[in-house]
């Protein structure tokens, strides 16, 4: 447990700039409704018009409550862009600026700039193998 403190934690006190689990799966489909019909139906998920929503408590914060997208797109949605993958992964991060200024000083392709919705921050990168990434800092 204290490896995990001191890992949250910088020296002066701040977050980390770090992923701290993974808040979305995103994946291509013919039939985005059909798909989320067929979970539903075969895996008992909760759907709406996003997909589903998984929740569990966060280990060294039991009450906070952190959610993980599974949402299903249209194929050749625009969303994945630059990436021709037919996936995404949403990380759940903290301290996203810092994170973006360490990508960055890392020579990591940041798409966009930090964008702040009521539900958290985001911002997109892409990975060594073309995998286009959302970040997202939970509010």
């Amino acid at each position: 447990m204290e490896e995990s403190k001191q890992t949250t934690q910088n020296q002066a006190g701040g977050l980390v700039p770090k992923v701290t689990g993974i808040g979305g799966i995103f994946f291509f489909t013919e039939n985005p409704k059909e798909t989320r019909a067929w979970y539903a139906k075969n895996l008992g998920l909760e759907v709406n018009d996003w997909g589903s929503s998984f929740e569990s408590r966060n280990i060294t914060n039991p009450e906070q409550i952190d959610t993980t997208q599974w949402t299903p797109f249209k194929n050749g949605s625009e969303y994945f862009a630059p990436s021709k993958k037919d996936f995404m992964i949403n990380y759940r991060v903290q301290n996203i600026e810092g994170l973006v200024k360490q990508l960055k000083e890392n020579g990591v392709t940041v798409l966009d700039e930090i964008a702040s919705y009521d539900y958290g921050k985001f911002v997109h990168i892409m990975d060594a193998e073309g995998n286009k990434i959302e970040l997202w800092e939970p509010s």
